[in-house]
């Protein structure tokens, strides 16, 4: 089998890549939605895959791994890779999780991820009605992660840090500074706002930032340390920063019993190295779709059990190609695992352009292990060309 064509289209807010091979199986990734500006840069491979082996994906990939980078640039190589075992998967008429190793579990928790409410506002009793609906979600989510902090509308709060609101108009914008005492209090009173609705019945953990200084950090860790959270996620870095910060994690992971957990914009195993080796986090969260693939998150997942480090990959906006992708990968990886982030479809049409999904998606917080060949996730022609834009009318040619 060799490919004979790399090609990739816009579908809704989705950059889609589509392998073409010369026996006629095609392989689909899906990119992080609203990056449509990245489709010149995974066009760029294309002359580097023509003629190889698709089933062979190691060796592709290392022709194109090194031209990858940190979230967002890592997600043209992450996206391609995904694609590639989509058809090594139904060349061998395998779900994926059988060429990773075979699954350890028959069911996956997931965390609620895209489906979130719109907030009325950032105060304790708005934070408390916001997690009561998510409770009450018929998926029966039993951990939900809410954002807080910088990661929402919260910054705005007047007086909450002493800084200046980023102007950049790209999500993701480093907004960063030292926080209040009227702002550290609030976050706190929010927390045992949610804890209070929530009890022991989910386990609750916060999408922080980044945005936080580290004595701030510090401060907030320890003082959440009575709500049990199951983790308080990307304080330092996170979101579209292009760095780890290793050392300083591991100041703030070594200062606290609140579990600390970063990793959704790294890039590749080496950039996990040293907050796994040095214990600078208790949970690493890389998604498939930025840190390389599939394979590469195993490798990381694997790693970091080695170290006691606990798992719970990323995904939030990588619609429904890359559920199938985060299912196939999860259902293999150690007991380290927790749950990942759980993706929707961008659009409601999307559940009509694809096949694979049972009606059901999430029972009682959990997935079930797709067992179609490849990804178990397939896109419909016919169905999905409808949503081509004009420049795109040969994607499925």
């Amino acid at each position: 089998m060799k490919i004979v064509d790399l090609k990739c289209a816009i579908i809704g807010k989705s950059p889609i890549v589509r392998i073409v091979t010369d026996e006629g199986v095609s392989g689909y990734g899906q990119a992080e939605t609203w990056k449509p500006y990245l489709k010149p840069h995974i066009l760029a491979f294309r002359e580097a895959l023509i003629g190889e082996d698709p089933t062979n994906v190691e060796r592709v990939m290392l022709k194109i791994r090194q031209r990858g980078s940190f979230k967002p640039w890592g997600a043209a190589v992450s996206v391609i890779e995904m694609a590639l075992w989509d058809v090594a998967g139904k060349a061998a008429n395998l779900p994926v999780h059988k060429l990773l190793g075979g699954r350890v579990r028959d069911r996956i928790r997931v965390y609620n991820g895209s489906i979130r409410f719109p907030i009325s506002g950032y105060e304790p009793e708005h934070m408390a009605d916001d997690l009561k609906k998510m409770m009450d979600l018929p998926e029966g989510f039993t951990i939900i992660k809410q954002p807080i902090g910088f990661h929402s509308p919260m910054k705005r709060i007047p007086d909450f840090y002493y800084g200046e609101p980023n102007a950049s108009p790209f999500h993701g914008a480093l907004d960063r500074g030292p926080i209040t005492e009227k702002g550290l209090r609030h976050l706190v009173d929010c927390v045992a706002a949610m804890k209070e609705v929530a009890g022991d019945r989910i386990g609750l953990a916060l999408d922080c930032g980044p945005g936080w200084m580290l004595s701030d950090a510090i401060r907030l860790a320890r003082m959440l340390e009575p709500y049990h959270l199951l983790w308080i996620e990307d304080l330092l870095s996170g979101d579209y920063t292009p760095w780890v910060n290793a050392g300083v994690y591991r100041e703030l992971t070594c200062a606290s019993t609140t579990p600390i957990h970063t990793g959704e914009q790294i890039y590749l195993r080496q950039n996990f190295k040293e907050l796994i080796e040095g214990q600078a986090v208790n949970v690493v969260g890389p998604d498939p779709a930025d840190v390389g693939g599939i394979a590469e998150l195993k490798w990381i997942a694997e790693y970091a059990d080695l170290h006691s480090i606990m798992m719970a990959p990323h995904g939030t906006a990588n619609g429904l190609l890359g559920l199938g992708a985060l299912i196939q990968v999860c259902a293999t990886l150690p007991q380290n695992f927790i749950a990942f982030e759980y993706t929707t479809g961008d659009s409601d049409w999307w559940y009509d352009i694809v096949e694979g999904l049972p009606q059901t998606i999430v029972k009682d917080g959990f997935v079930d292990v797709i067992e179609r060949p490849g990804m178990g996730v397939d896109l419909l022609p016919e169905r999905a060309r409808l949503y081509l834009a004009e420049d795109d009318q040969t994607f499925f040619d």
